[in-house]
């Protein structure tokens, strides 16, 4: 039940993400994001960012949440990070897949945003896993 959970190893491995997100999203794969997904600087500009920020908390704390809860209390650094791994590669990266196939998005697109997934996930599970 969630009542084992570690809520400040769930808040931390939710905020992880943008922490990594950051990085990815920006000195890594910002140009290639942007380009490959059609955003310009000046619709990024436009966007309100407290409420994308928040918004991107409150489901970052959702799947941190469920990927504690799938770890459980026993977890550790080890099984969270293969949790997490396939997580983000089984589940997440797989429907971003369909998803990119039926909009015929791009292969660079879909590596960028998957492998992105894959760290956060693996990041998120070792932290969850390590921190009871």
């Amino acid at each position: 039940m969630p009542l084992h959970l570690n809520w400040i190893a769930v808040l931390v491995a939710a905020l992880a993400g943008f922490a990594v997100g950051g990085i990815w999203y920006g000195p890594l794969f910002g140009k290639a994001w942007m380009r490959e997904s059609g955003v310009t600087m000046d619709r990024a500009r436009a966007v309100n960012m407290p409420k994308l920020y928040g918004t991107v908390l409150i489901l970052n704390l959702i799947a941190a949440g469920s990927l504690a809860m799938f770890i459980g209390p026993a977890g550790t650094w080890r099984f969270g990070l293969f949790a997490g791994f396939m997580t983000g590669l089984t589940f997440v990266a797989t429907a971003l897949g369909v998803i990119y196939l039926f909009e015929s998005r791009g292969l660079r697109l879909w590596l960028i945003n998957a492998g992105y997934q894959i760290v956060i996930f693996s990041l998120m599970g070792t932290i969850l896993g390590a921190w009871h």
